[in-house]
């Protein structure tokens, strides 16, 4: 469930393994790259964490996060 939290919606996900979690975030990418929105993430083995913000919106929320947010949600 994505949170909004310091100006940014923020949702961790856990997979079974690295290459589940990298997995993901490859689709991530390409879901990112294509919507020309892209987010600030992190992983540590299986696990990884989201937060999106528009920068150039003063690094607040905007519709453009809810979007790929929901894009993300598609992807699992």
């Amino acid at each position: 469930m994505w949170t909004e939290k310091n100006n940014q919606l923020v949702r961790s996900f856990e997979f079974n393994d690295f290459v589940a979690a990298f997995s993901f975030m490859t689709r991530v990418a390409f879901a990112a790259e294509k919507m020309g929105h892209h987010p600030e993430w992190s992983n540590v083995y299986n696990k990884v964490e989201i937060k999106l913000s528009t920068h150039d919106a003063g690094n607040t929320v905007t519709d453009k996060d809810r979007k790929l947010a929901d894009a993300i949600d598609k992807l699992l």
